[in-house]
């Protein structure tokens, strides 16, 4: 008995929440482990079908380094990065679409598809959805040197999103599920960070969240503490203070862009964590970090 009013209670919880995100978008950026364990890959699927039925617009943007990793090893090339960013020649190019497009992104929507959701697959060449352009990044070689141009070759940024594409999807209730693969004005394509592609989408359908997957809790203090709640300026001041290292950088600038397009909040969460994603949205705790204006 006491399970079941246990329950009853989170069902009572998350009342508020179903009613505040009802008809509402909340775009995901899925990766990191949660792409990859069996059972979590499961749950993320679940958690995604349930939103879609209890009136939540979900908007799914998935990354897979890992796996085009594993292709590019068996085919002796080996990955180079410059700044987190995957150098990428035409080669590589071949490689990047055809793993998340052709493979990642299929078995998404088949997980979705398989477990009672209606998903569809869509990369940036689909109905022109990821306008991009080349992507300019600078370097200095040493300590008192200029900077140098850095080039990545087919490494892209977004210009514009054509969101049509996905409001006639979510008009026949389909869940969106988008490869990081954007084309250039000249029918050039371009491998896109995922993370970027999640806040610039987010932003575009005038989301009421952005949820980036990680690998880890959260943001985190000084002292190595989970920080549940930071604001814009705060989050500035992490980056520029150093508090925020590596990897976490970009993900943290990723969710200001996001919020400073008047997205309301970001979340960066650990998608190690079981229905993390159902975690962050429906209980009043929350997970990992969430980042307001």
């Amino acid at each position: 008995m006491k399970t079941s009013i246990d329950k009853a209670k989170t069902l009572i919880e998350s009342l508020p929440y179903i009613k505040e995100f009802c008809n509402k978008t909340i775009v995901i950026k899925y990766g990191g482990h949660a792409m990859v364990d069996e059972e979590l890959k499961k749950n993320f699927a679940l958690d995604i079908i349930l939103m879609k039925y209890i009136g939540i617009n979900p908007v799914v943007v998935h990354g897979g380094g890992p796996q085009i990793n594993r292709v590019l090893e068996q085919m002796n090339i080996k990955p180079s990065y410059v700044q987190g960013l995957r150098v990428t020649d035409s080669e590589t190019m071949d490689v990047v679409e055809m793993v998340l497009v052709g493979k990642v992104n299929k078995e998404i929507v088949g997980l979705i598809n398989l477990h009672g959701g209606k998903a569809v697959g869509l990369s940036g060449r689909d109905g022109d959805l990821l306008q991009a352009k080349k992507m300019t990044v600078m370097k200095s070689p040493a300590e008192n040197t200029p900077p140098e141009l850095i080039d990545l070759g087919r490494v892209g940024e977004v210009t514009h999103v054509n969101p049509e594409i996905l409001h006639t999807l979510d008009s026949q209730n389909f869940i969106p599920v988008i490869a990081p693969v954007g084309v250039g004005a000249d029918g050039q394509v371009y491998n896109i960070n995922a993370d970027l592609v999640a806040s610039a989408v987010a932003a575009h359908l005038k989301a009421a969240k952005l949820i980036l997957l990680t690998d880890v809790e959260g943001v985190k203090g000084a002292d190595g503490k989970l920080i549940p709640s930071l604001n814009s300026q705060e989050a500035e001041s992490m980056i520029s203070t150093g508090i925020a290292k590596g990897g976490m950088i970009p993900k943290i600038r990723c969710c200001l862009e996001a919020l400073a397009a008047g997205v309301p909040k970001a979340h960066i969460i650990d998608g190690r964590a079981e229905h993390a994603v159902l975690l962050e949205i429906f209980t009043d705790q929350g997970v990992g970090t969430e980042i307001v204006k």
